[in-house]
C-alpha cells in the first residue's frame, strides 16, 4: 500500500468485501490484487468493492479492475460495487465494467442483489 491508499477485507455473511480507500492506479493497483487474490484462495463467490467516496481511479486503475472482474468472472465469482460517484460510475458503464459488475448506491442495496 501506498501513503495514498489504504486496502482492507471484511466478511459480511457469505459476502467477501474489499475496501478501497485512496488512488487506484497501476501503481498502487497491487494491494488490490492482493486482497482480491487471497479472498479467492479462501474461496469468496460473492465479493462487493466498496470505493470510497474520495476514491481516485484512473486508467491504470480501470486496467487492475478489469484484470479483477475477468479473473472473478473465470471463477464463477458474483461482484458487486458500491462507493462509486456519479461520475465513475458513467465512466465504468462507458467502458463495459458494469456488464461484469453491477454498481450499487449503498452496500446495503449490494448485499441485497446477492
Amino acid at each position: 500500500m501506498t501513503e495514498n491508499q489504504e486496502i482492507s477485507t471484511r466478511e459480511i455473511g457469505d459476502v467477501s468485501a474489499i475496501d478501497i480507500k485512496g488512488e487506484v492506479t497501476s501503481v498502487t493497483g497491487k494491494p488490490i490484487e492482493d486482497a482480491y487474490g487471497r479472498l479467492s484462495e479462501a474461496g469468496a463467490k460473492k465479493l462487493l468493492l466498496v470505493f470510497d467516496a474520495d476514491c481516485y481511479i484512473n486508467s491504470g486503475g480501470i486496467a487492475i479492475l478489469i484484470g479483477i472482474l475477468s479473473q472473478s468472472k473465470k471463477k464463477a465469482q458474483s461482484v458487486r460495487m458500491t462507493g462509486l460517484t456519479p461520475h465513475f460510475q458513467k465512466i465504468f458503464s462507458m467502458v463495459g465494467l458494469t456488464r461484469y459488475a453491477q454498481i450499487h448506491p449503498t452496500e446495503q442495496a449490494a448485499l441485497t442483489d446477492f
